[in-house]
Order: structure tokens, then C-alpha cells, then sequence
């Protein structure tokens, strides 16, 4: 992008842009539309969730092993190109089911911010790889789309994750009522947290979210979640267990710091009953999350939880148990805690086509502020 471009870019009024995340949850694709100049404005407008059919997820999980076997470089398999093409498609429905919600064509639209479909994330081999055809999915909306919004930073040496954190500055920014330091939780796949302070931000990732616990209540009772925490809450937390997982040596480590949905796994729960295995999972996802505070500079506040994480009353429950402040949900922060990455993803992508960065070295460990993103015209 040439100089007087950015320019006019930098002086043009806050524009529409579609913002489309599917989480390491593999639950489906959150998309929302919001007006905003990628700085200060922010303005929400309709959402949605579609969620993904049973043969997707089936793909996908398949497509998360498959990944491990690829050096970067190599060919794509066959297998992963597949579902690329039809994650994409399936992005693209819910454009066009987002753009009839709203009552708008293509033609009213600016830019869509498309995060894809993280399938491995390993930032200390400089690799990360969301699958999600950003030329196609331009063409297939008729509207200009930015992805691949983490490879800039782990080149240039970051950790790739968490990439809203700018957005969460934003928001409390823009919030009445809370006085920093503030802890926003994000619990998806995995879980993450943005530290905002007084006068700085440090974002890095917790361990593990909601990724074992699906997992595990998928195996045992062939539903994709647990839901309304039902088989944790029949449990008993097996302490001994819970001891040895958190004696890991990710949570001393110092942030910023990244996962891949795979690094946690249900391998220390197996010998459990299911409903016992379920409460272990939620409280080592509850206890995980609450030794980020050992990172921060100062007690937080408040904790303000959103992601489909919070949507869980047994793991609020037990989060609540391990922090020593307020914990509030996204919408008693007068927020929509269902669609904050997706409307973070447009808020970047706006970011990202006025050269702003994306990442600072507190929320990603990248050697300083750099932007990303990859630019596609219809």
C-alpha cells in the first residue's frame, strides 16, 4: 500500500466492515458487522452464530492431527485443502446470511476481516496456520477481505496470540465504570487474558479454555460441550490430579506466551469417571486462569470473562472460587460476550489497511509494534 493511500485511508470516516472469527472451540464462525476507523471508533451493529454441521467438526478435528505431520513448506494434503475450501464456503454463507439479517448487499460493505481456522499454532518454529482462503472468500462475497493476520508477528519473532487485546483497550477505554487494572478473560478453545492497566497492556495466554472440556464431554456423553457444566457439577474435583496439571512449567513461564489447542489434553484425567474427569478439567481451567494474576503488575480490579467459556456456570463457579476480586460476565460490562473476537477481527482489519499494528511486544513478544494482515480485492 503506497503512502497517499494510507493517508486517505487515515482521513476517511469510520467504515463498515464484517468481522468473521471460528475459535479453537470448533464450534462454528461468530460474524457481526460494526462501523469503525480501526482507533477509537467502534460501533456494533447485527451478529450472528453459525454453528458448524457434525461433518465439518469431524473434518476439522481430523485436519488438527493432520497438520502436526506437515512441515511448513511442504504440500498441503488433499484432506486439508478440502476442508480449507469448505470452511470457507461456509464463511461465506454466513456473510450473506449476515448481509440479509442487516438488510445490506456486498455493495455496503467495506472490508471483512476474516480470522480462518487455526489448525496448528507453533510461534517457536515461526509457524502458525489458520486455514481460510482469503482470495476465495473475497470473490465469493464480492467484497474485499484482510486474513492471515498472525504470520507478520511470528515471523518477526512474536507468539502470533492473543490478537484482540488492542481491541479490549478499546473497549475499556470506551467503558463508564471500570477503573483499570482491569483482567478481560477470553475463554475459548483456549483461554487468554489482556491485562489492561493504567498505563500499560499485557495479554498472553492462560492455558487451556474450554478444549479439554469439550473434548472430554464429547467422548462420554456425544454432545459437543458440557453443557450448563452438568457433568463437572455431578463430579468430585480430583485434587491430587488437579496438582500435578498445574505443576506445568507453561504457567511460571514468562508472558507474552502462546498454546496451541493441543498443548493441554484430557491424558491426565483418563483413569477418572467421566463426571469426575469433567470436574477436574473445569476446576484445572478455573485454577489455570487464575495464576495469570502472578504475571500482573498489580491486582487487578475486576475480571470481566467472555468467550462461550462464560456461558458455562460451573466453570464461573469455580473461577469465582480462585480469584480474589469481582468476575463479571461480558454484558454486565455492557458488551456482546458472544461476539468480541469477531468484532475485533473487523476492528483489525481496518488496523491492518492503515498500516496500524496489530501486536506490541506486551501482548505478543513480538521486538516492537508491527501490523499484518494479507489484503484481497473481489
Amino acid at each position: 500500500m503506497g503512502v497517499k493511500e494510507t493517508e486517505h485511508f487515515a482521513a476517511a470516516p469510520p467504515r463498515r466492515a464484517v468481522g468473521l472469527m471460528s475459535g479453537t472451540s470448533l464450534d462454528g464462525i461468530d460474524a457481526v458487522l460494526v462501523e469503525t476507523d480501526g482507533e477509537g471508533i467502534v460501533v456494533p451493529g447485527p451478529a450472528l452464530t453459525l454453528p458448524y454441521d457434525a461433518a465439518t467438526r469431524v473434518m476439522l478435528r481430523a485436519a488438527l492431527g493432520d497438520a502436526k505431520e506437515v512441515a511448513e513448506g511442504e504440500p498441503v494434503p488433499y484432506a486439508i485443502r478440502f476442508v480449507e475450501r469448505r470452511v470457507t464456503e461456509i464463511h461465506a454463507n454466513a456473510v450473506a446470511e449476515l448481509l440479509r439479517k442487516a438488510g445490506l448487499t456486498a455493495a455496503d460493505v467495506s472490508l471483512i476481516g476474516f480470522h480462518g481456522q487455526t489448525i496448528l499454532h507453533r510461534p517457536e518454529q515461526r509457524w502458525t496456520w489458520q486455514i481460510g482462503d482469503g482470495a476465495l472468500l473475497s470473490r465469493l462475497t464480492g467484497i474485499a477481505v484482510v486474513n492471515d493476520f498472525r504470520s507478520a508477528d511470528v515471523k518477526a519473532g512474536g507468539q502470533g496470540a492473543p490478537l484482540v487485546p488492542l481491541y479490549h483497550v478499546a473497549l475499556v477505554h470506551e467503558a463508564k465504570g471500570l477503573t483499570p487494572p482491569i483482567a478481560m478473560i477470553n475463554i475459548g478453545g483456549v483461554a487468554n487474558v489482556t491485562y489492561v492497566g493504567r498505563d500499560e497492556v499485557l495479554a498472553f495466554d492462560t492455558g487451556p479454555g474450554n478444549a479439554p472440556i469439550d473434548d472430554w464431554a464429547h467422548r462420554h456423553t456425544g454432545k459437543p460441550v458440557d453443557e450448563d457444566g452438568a457433568l463437572a457439577r455431578r463430579g468430585k474435583v480430583n485434587d491430587r490430579v488437579l496438582t500435578d496439571m498445574l505443576d506445568h512449567d507453561f504457567f511460571p513461564r514468562t508472558p507474552p506466551k502462546s498454546l496451541d489447542r493441543m498443548d493441554f489434553t484430557t491424558d491426565a484425567v483418563e483413569h477418572l469417571s467421566p463426571e469426575d474427569g469433567a470436574a477436574t478439567l473445569t476446576a484445572f481451567t478455573a485454577a489455570s486462569i487464575a495464576r495469570a494474576r502472578e504475571h500482573f503488575p498489580e491486582p487487578a480490579t475486576t475480571w470481566i470473562v467472555m468467550g462461550g467459556g462464560r456461558h458455562n456456570p460451573k466453570l464461573m463457579e469455580e473461577l469465582r472460587a480462585r480469584v480474589n476480586a469481582p468476575v463479571l460476565g461480558a454484558e454486565d460490562a455492557g458488551w456482546r460476550g458472544d461476539f468480541i473476537e469477531a468484532e475485533a477481527f473487523a476492528y483489525l482489519a481496518a488496523r491492518s489497511r492503515k498500516s496500524l499494528p496489530l501486536s506490541l511486544p506486551t501482548t505478543t513478544g513480538v521486538p516492537q509494534p508491527i501490523s499484518g494482515g494479507r489484503f484481497h480485492k473481489p
